[in-house]
């Protein structure tokens, strides 16, 4: 096989990963409620089936990165895929929801290797503009995956069941893994200090235990000696990884990158999609599923809307920035991502699809703005010579973001919809139950309201939810503009160019 064509088969092999994760992370939120009912589990157990991959996906990010480097990148790209098709397989075997979730955490582990080692093998046999092109085409394979992921996952869902959701990004990694063990040369980097385990087991434990103290808040309260150890403990770790990070000499996270205001700004910029869209990613399903009765593929259309349009704009968003600042375009995208979400707090349970179709593609389009330029910004902002490092902290803070928000926002509706249930015993449980779609025992548990009543609590609490989601992202647009005004029209062509297309 010619070098031409081995580099053109990894791109390959590297796309199709790069489409398979965002399938991991939408079809779970899809058929969540046909797990619940073949799996059973609590409230914090079914939150867990998607917090346990982005948990795990984005504390191991960096560390990934560091044994691809120091132990091969093909070695670990291989690994990492037969790691998900793996754990595809033990999601339909799993016996109960606690043997799920662990198999969701391996999925995100493998994840997380194959993403990292494949993008640092791309890295090592493209150059210049090639380079470009070749990220560009594992950005849109991203894009296509998150935008057309909940629309398959529907069909999958409707056609051959739950088990098929969770089968088919097992079933896109094998096929990468047979392409790549044929055309991938194995790499790696001679310098490599190999991996930061004190850093990478206190970032670890520092994750797991905020995520574990904020899914459990509102099962026990913010107040239970559970929840309070688990924020301590999670603070402690938090100390004890940048104490780490500050002595050693090859650190896994350097903190000294937050000396620069404008790195700074492309960090807050990385979490923005956390909490203004890709916790709807997961909220919308469950509620047009579980609570309006709607199908899996009528969500998955629904979604498609919302999504849809990170196909699009991000190229959009690519041609302004030869023309404008890239902070000036990233806090207009992100101001009409806030317009959006506050026209869809108008909207009710059980709206159609007409009603509901504007404020979903304005969420997306305004998204799509800073999506297609943050992964340029990250490597633009820093010195050339710590592009490498500046490139994996972007993405941990990305994906670690992400698994943060959903808990917080997932802790947060439960607890307005328990104030809007009011003083009844139950509240608390039945919030619980109806923030992961189970309609009924949530009924059950409140023999004095009907399923009306508790439609239009859920639908008041979320209209307040998407509110506060709304102002936390017109914050966000006037930092981000603060941090990265002062960029010249030159850096910005360079951030065009150096942007996925996702």
């Amino acid at each position: 096989m010619s070098p031409s064509s081995s580099r053109n088969w990894l791109l390959a092999a590297v796309c199709l990963a790069a489409l398979g994760m965002p399938l991991s992370f939408t079809g779970p939120a899809v058929v969540l409620l046909a797990v619940r009912d073949a799996l059973g589990g609590s409230p914090v157990q079914l939150n867990w089936v998607t917090n346990a991959f982005m948990l795990s996906f984005g504390a191991t990010l960096m560390a990934a990165g560091a044994l691809a480097d120091a132990y091969g990148r093909k070695r670990v790209f291989l690994l990492g895929l037969a790691v998900v098709a793996l754990s595809a397989s033990l999601l339909t075997l799993a016996p109960g929801i606690v043997s799920f979730d662990l198999a969701r955490a391996l999925q995100g582990l493998g994840s997380a290797a194959a993403f990292a080692a494949g993008t640092a093998a791309l890295a090592q046999v493209f150059d210049g503009a090639a380079r470009t092109r070749a990220f560009s085409l594992i950005g849109t394979s991203f894009g296509v995956g998150l935008s057309c992921g909940s629309i398959l996952s529907g069909w999958l869902a409707e056609s051959f069941g739950w088990q098929a959701v969770m089968l088919s990004p097992g079933a896109v990694s094998l096929v990468a893994l047979c392409i790549a063990a044929l055309s991938m040369h194995e790499s790696r980097n001679p310098q490599a200090m190999g991996l930061d385990v004190p850093g990478t087991l206190s970032f670890t434990a520092a994750l797991s235990l905020l995520t574990l103290g904020v899914l459990q808040a509102p099962d026990s309260g913010w107040g239970s000696p559970w929840v309070l150890g688990a924020l301590a403990g999670a603070a402690a770790m938090g100390a004890v990884f940048v104490a780490i990070e500050r002595r050693v000499a090859h650190p896994m996270l350097d903190l000294s990158l937050f000396r620069f205001p404008r790195f700074v700004g492309v960090q807050l910029l990385a979490a923005a999609p956390a909490y203004g869209f890709v916790v709807l990613l997961v909220l919308l399903p469950i509620r047009f599923v579980g609570l309006e009765g709607r199908s899996a593929i009528e969500a998955g259309a629904f979604m498609f809307a919302l999504s849809g349009p990170i196909l699009v704009v991000p190229t959009l968003a690519a041609s302004l920035a030869h023309r404008f600042s890239a902070g000036a375009i990233s806090a207009v995208g992100l101001l009409v991502c806030a317009a959006g979400l506050f026209w869809l707090s108008r909207c009710a349970p059980g709206t159609p699809l007409a009603g509901m179709v504007w404020p979903l593609l304005l969420i997306g389009a305004g998204i799509g703005l800073p999506w297609g330029l943050m992964d340029g910004l990250a490597v633009s902002v820093v010195p050339r010579e710590r592009a490498g490092m500046a490139s994996g902290i972007f993405n941990t803070v990305r994906v670690a973001g992400e698994g943060i928000a959903l808990a917080l926002v997932g802790a947060g509706l439960t607890a307005l919809v328990t104030a809007q249930l009011g003083h009844a015993a139950a509240a608390s449980q039945a919030a619980q139950r109806v923030t992961t779609g189970n309609l009924s025992q949530a009924l059950a548990l409140l023999p004095g309201i009907d399923r009306a009543g508790l439609l239009h609590a859920y639908g008041a609490a979320f209209g307040t939810l998407l509110y506060v989601l709304a102002g936390v992202t017109v914050l966000t647009a006037i930092v981000v503009f603060a941090f990265l005004r002062g960029e010249t029209h030159a850096e910005a062509g360079a951030v065009a160019l150096e942007s996925t297309a996702c």
